[in-house]
């Protein structure tokens, strides 16, 4: 599911995002799943006993000011952006709107005992997808009028033939399969390795990169990648001001496209007073596999002249690993002079920057992330 909430982010023509889950699944998908720093909408409600009555409890929640509506099932995670927007452009102009594919297999009508009755013209016959696009005020009022009439559609657009009304065709998209059964998940994923998508290279990996210096200034703790330092001075800033932790924190979002750690944790929050920058980079960890992303590797350099860090590496390596929940393996940390070139040359202050690589996580692995377990 995370993959088509992807794809529908990713067009700025989708103004607010409904997800419906079981009900049991309410709270673990606010929690996993939706993105509270995103300019759009986006809330969870519960779904009904059937597709339809699921659709109905996300039109309820859906804005009045909002014109379209576009109903996508999650059982489809390979969504492509490209192909909601022909949909909505559909819809916008025909009220009404399905993407599909042609049928490319010979389709025979055949009877309970198994037996052939007609072989259908495949010219003229469509293997529906979603997403489908409405008017919202026609899909509304389609929706109204099965359930007054208690009919049960299997997608949105035969409600709204019910009526009448004329529902556009718009090209699909062949990846788009339907997960259904075990070797279509296999298949997914297989291909989400591969990374490709329409025809292009898509990205199963992402790097960032990440950088923060702060003043020395006496009578502060200088605290480096979690790790306490002996020292006469300290790093100046809002929280414990490590720079180590902040330059990897600005690493992990950048690669994840989830803005920066200023974003997140302002210094006009008085609630990260003093607050340690490991607890921070955990809590950008978790931002980041709940966006679909595993941390691969992590790489680390703390820029100073003084005090002698080489000693603390070892150490910093392990806070660095444990906040991220990662293999010691995948965290290197440096400490590199300047000979007196710069601030950090003339003790003024400490700077670090860091690089990271992120790997799109598997289901198995999105899943334990979901329930907090180690990756």
């Amino acid at each position: 599911m995370s993959y088509a909430l992807e794809a529908l982010r990713a067009c700025p023509e989708v103004g607010e995002i409904v997800l419906v889950v079981a009900p049991e699944d309410v709270e673990r998908a606010r929690r996993s799943l939706i993105r509270r720093e995103d300019e759009r909408t986006e809330r969870v409600v519960a779904g009904g006993a059937d597709r339809q009555a699921s659709v109905r409890a996300a039109l309820a929640e859906v804005s009045p000011t909002c014109d379209l509506v576009l109903v996508h099932d999650g059982a489809r995670p390979l969504l492509s952006p490209a192909l909601v927007r022909r949909c909505l452009e559909a819809a916008r102009l025909h009220g009404a709107a399905v993407s599909a594919l042609p049928a490319s297999d010979t389709v025979k009508e055949v009877d309970s005992e198994g037996r052939v009755r007609a072989t259908l013209d495949r010219s003229r016959l469509w293997l529906v997808q979603t997403p489908q696009a409405f008017r919202r005020d026609l899909l509304a009022a389609a929706h109204e009028a099965a359930a007054r009439e208690g009919v049960l559609g299997t997608d949105d657009a035969y409600l709204v033939e019910r009526l009448g009304r004329p529902v556009q065709v718009v090209l699909g998209d062949r990846h788009n399969v339907k997960v259904t059964y075990p070797e279509d998940l296999l298949w997914c994923e297989e291909f989400l390795r591969q990374g490709r998508k329409d025809g292009q290279r898509r990205m199963a990996t992402r790097s960032g990169i990440g950088y923060d210096a702060h003043p020395l200034t006496e009578g502060r703790p200088l605290v480096l990648a979690g790790v306490r330092i002996p020292s006469e001075r300290g790093l100046l800033g809002h929280s414990d001001a490590d720079v180590v932790c902040h330059a990897v924190s600005d690493a992990l979002l950048g690669a994840a496209a989830a803005g920066d750690i200023g974003e997140h944790f302002p210094a006009s929050d008085p609630r990260h007073a003093g607050v340690s920058s490991l607890s921070l980079l955990a809590q950008v960890s978790a931002m980041v596999r709940a966006r679909g992303w595993e941390i691969e590797n992590v790489d680390a350099v703390i820029i100073a002249d003084a005090p002698p860090l080489g000693g603390h590496l070892p150490e910093m390596r392990r806070a660095l690993a444990s906040a991220m929940d990662v293999d010691l393996a995948r965290v290197s940390a440096k400490a590199k002079r300047t000979e007196g070139l710069g601030f950090t040359g003339r003790g003024e202050g400490i700077a670090s920057q860091a690089i990271c690589l992120l790997r799109r996580t598997t289901r198995r692995g999105r899943d334990r992330a979901v329930r907090g377990e180690r990756c």
